[in-house]
């Protein structure tokens, strides 16, 4: 199972079109467009998760135009990238011990 992001999504994209879209490439087990907490309006992207086929939906979506935008798919990252960056050390010109 692959989870895809899809980004630059038009407003009107529901989680039901994300569905329609990616369902001709395999067995889609979620696909949800994220809003915002407060208004409820969507963020302009979302995630598919696909048991199979998603090689070939990301070569095929990706850049296809959905509701008058080009959407971007590729492979989501995980959150736990690590990605806080290196901690400071020290780097001036102490002594070596």
């Amino acid at each position: 199972m692959k989870k895809l992001y899809v980004g630059n999504l038009a407003w009107g994209v529901t989680d039901e079109d994300l569905q329609n879209l990616f369902a001709e490439f395999g067995n889609v087990a979620s696909a949800v467009v994220i809003t915002d907490r407060e208004t409820g309006r969507s963020r302009g992207f979302g995630f598919v998760e696909l048991e199979d086929g998603a090689d070939q939906a990301i070569e095929a979506v990706n850049g296809q135009e959905v509701q008058g935008r080009p959407v971007r798919v590729n492979e989501a990252q995980s959150k736990d990238r690590g990605g806080r960056g290196g901690g400071g050390g020290n780097r001036g010109g102490g002594r070596p011990f």
